[in-house]
């Protein structure tokens, strides 16, 4: 099966002390197929960046999420067609169009979006993007 991950779910891949992490490790794990939009990357980097400034990982860890990756994603759906999709689901969810952008290739792939996002889950709630996304704790691949 084919399913849309996030940067929650991608930076708990590599690192094992991250809430939910066993359950990313999993899906990592399980065969499924991983897509994402092409700033995928770029916004895990940012996100182990962070917790470089706040010494909570050290610089061989964020190179190792910067040179590994993408070994883990089968196929990163390029942004800027999604934009416009993704400006229009923010604007009606009141919600970053970062986020919007994942639930943009979701829906062109009508593929699960899973991710460890509280915040995203819970502006969903209620609205026709609720079904579309599962908490990485709560994902069960096929098989």
């Amino acid at each position: 099966m084919t399913c849309v991950v996030d940067a929650s779910v991608a930076l708990k891949w590599f690192i094992a002390e991250e809430p939910h992490g066993l359950e990313a490790e999993r899906l990592v794990k399980s065969g499924e197929v991983l897509i994402a939009p092409d700033f995928l990357v770029a916004e895990t980097c940012n996100a182990g960046w962070r917790l470089l400034r706040l010494a909570r990982i050290a610089y061989e860890q964020l190179e190792r999420i910067a040179t590994a990756l993408p070994r883990f994603i089968a196929q990163f759906e390029p942004a800027a067609p999604l934009a416009p999709r993704a400006v229009a689901i923010a604007a009606q969810l009141d919600h970053p169009v970062y986020d919007c952008l994942y639930l943009a290739v979701a829906e062109v792939r009508q593929a699960p979006l899973v991710t460890a996002d509280g915040r995203l889950l819970a502006k969903l709630a209620g609205s026709p993007w609720a079904g579309i996304a599962i908490h990485v704790a709560d994902y069960r691949p096929a098989g």
